[in-house]
């Protein structure tokens, strides 16, 4: 896949990504934490805020990844 593609996919991919689980951690919170104390709350968002960006470095990083055919291994490239 030419990296062009690969961006635009992914960046079509984040964009699920953040909005399916800003809807699922929402859901889980209203569900679970109604009635608890205000730091389980800040806990939860803190830890969940953050939870979402490992799958998103994932697509990041299939995102940047070289094309194979520019990644050939017979290149050496010195400094």
């Amino acid at each position: 896949m030419p990296k062009a593609l690969r961006k635009l996919v992914g960046t079509v991919l984040i964009i699920v990504l953040v909005l399916g689980y800003a809807f699922l951690a929402t859901m889980i919170a209203s569900a679970t934490l109604g009635q608890s104390h205000w730091s389980v709350h800040l806990l939860y968002f803190f830890f969940s805020g953050l939870l979402w960006v490992l799958p998103a470095m994932w697509i990041i990083k299939w995102m940047h990844k070289q094309d194979k055919a520019k990644a050939s291994p017979d290149k050496i490239t010195s400094r």
